[in-house]
């Protein structure tokens, strides 16, 4: 990946990744903050100031932000996950500047009006009840609370509708004065754009932005249990989970190659065992979550009351198979490729890639080259999936239900076909 990079005066990253063959830029502002670092009582903060920014700055209303943008056909969004908040846009090469401006202006001058506050966390306040009125949406939030129980990485992303409430102008200055600074955030583009003329865009808007992040993280300890909601719906949603690693464990690519191997795909174990052979779901996948101290493992699935019963021995036997058995190599070479191909797709479109750059930068503080990815990949060999299954299920199960259940296997019976 071909790419260009600028440290400002103020410490401000700037990277770039020049398709000069597009007629499009995708770009935005990535900050290393989210949910999961989150005390108690301000949960839901980082989610709620990424809703705010867009709702009026020193120099725009909450109108005219989005009639600049949208005025000249571009696009511009956001998102909070339990680690990064990000603010980005998708512009005709032409209207690149206009968007730094847009963007810039509402980080670094957002105007909190009390207001607009009001009316957004009525807005937000929706948000959580249709998550909640989700069930396999919820279902991921009961899930991550129960792996994490007391540790900010398990609280939900868009917190309590109580506290959402409770939150004033000044909070939530003061929380970006602590999480939003230049040592802390990214600034990215990717598409028809000149490397240098974007950093003189970005300098000219946030060259001065002197606030420093200053913050720590939990330790992200993963505990397990149990956790059941009844509800009258038609389907049981079910997430089965261990712990998983950070993202700078040595493991970290082949427990990638292993997640996909065991539920990855229609070819995968689980599917092929589970849906294509017994016909006991819809819908199962398998899934790793890294974070920076920690992760998750998850195998999700979509059945019904009646079938749920069969279907946890039928997890568990997959689960010890793969744990005592190497896997066959064709198998193996398979989910290699589905990964790389999946890879390499994604990094065709300007704002994956932008993603990606972002995510690197943050994480490892570094960009990964695709070859390098590539080269991690094929490493892989099957004592290494054997190893990381054994790692991923040594540990204390999180187990998850949602649905109109009557009797269910327990979490003692889990345990025990896990054990036998």
């Amino acid at each position: 990946m071909i790419y260009e990079q600028t440290t400002l005066d103020n410490g401000l990253q700037i990277i770039t990744s020049s398709r000069m063959q597009t007629e499009t830029v995708s770009l935005g502002i990535w900050v290393n903050t989210g949910s999961g670092y989150e005390k108690k009582e301000v949960n839901g903060i980082s989610h709620f100031i990424e809703h705010m920014v867009f709702k009026g700055s020193q120099k725009r209303t909450a109108l005219q932000i989005s009639e600049d943008i949208e005025n000249v056909g571009g696009q511009t969004n956001a998102y909070t996950s339990r680690e990064f908040t990000a603010f980005y846009a998708k512009m005709l090469k032409e209207d690149v500047e206009l968007a730094v401006d847009v963007i810039a202006d509402f980080i670094a001058h957002p105007l909190f009006d009390e207001m607009e506050m009001q009316k957004e966390k009525e807005v937000v306040v929706q948000e959580i009840k249709q998550s909640i009125d989700t069930p396999d949406d919820a279902i991921f939030d009961y899930f991550q609370e129960t792996a994490f129980q007391n540790d900010p990485i398990g609280r939900t992303i868009l917190g309590p509708a109580d506290t959402v409430r409770s939150f004033s102008p000044e909070l939530l200055r003061s929380h970006m004065k602590s999480y939003y600074g230049t040592n802390n955030m990214i600034v990215v583009a990717v598409g028809n754009v000149c490397h240098d003329d974007f950093v003189k865009m970005v300098e000219q808007r946030l060259g001065v932005f002197k606030n420093k992040a200053s913050f720590s993280v939990s330790d992200q300890m993963y505990q397990g249990g149990f956790y059941l909601e009844k509800r009258d719906i038609e389907q049981v949603h079910m997430l089965l989970g261990f712990k998983g690693i950070h993202y700078q464990n040595p493991m970290y690519y082949s427990v990638s190659v292993f997640s996909t191997l065991f539920g990855g795909g229609m070819s995968s174990r689980l599917f092929q065992e589970i849906r294509e052979k017994r016909g006991l779901v819809y819908t199962v996948y398998s899934f790793t979550n890294s974070h920076s101290k920690n992760g998750l493992f998850g195998i999700y699935a979509g059945t019904t009351a009646e079938e749920l019963k069969q279907l946890l021995p039928v997890v568990s036997d997959q689960i010890k198979k793969v744990m005592q058995e190497k896997v066959d190599q064709k198998e193996l070479d398979r989910a290699k490729t589905q990964l790389k191909a999946s890879m390499l797709v994604s990094l065709e479109s300007s704002s994956s890639t932008a993603e990606v750059l972002a995510r690197q930068y943050l994480i490892h503080h570094r960009i990964i080259d695709t070859k390098e990815i590539i080269e991690r990949l094929n490493a892989v060999s099957r004592d290494d999936i054997q190893k990381a299954a054994q790692l991923l299920f040594s540990s204390n199960p999180t187990y998850t239900l949602l649905g109109s259940i009557k009797e269910y296997p327990s979490y003692e019976d889990l345990q025990n076909n896990l054990k036998s």
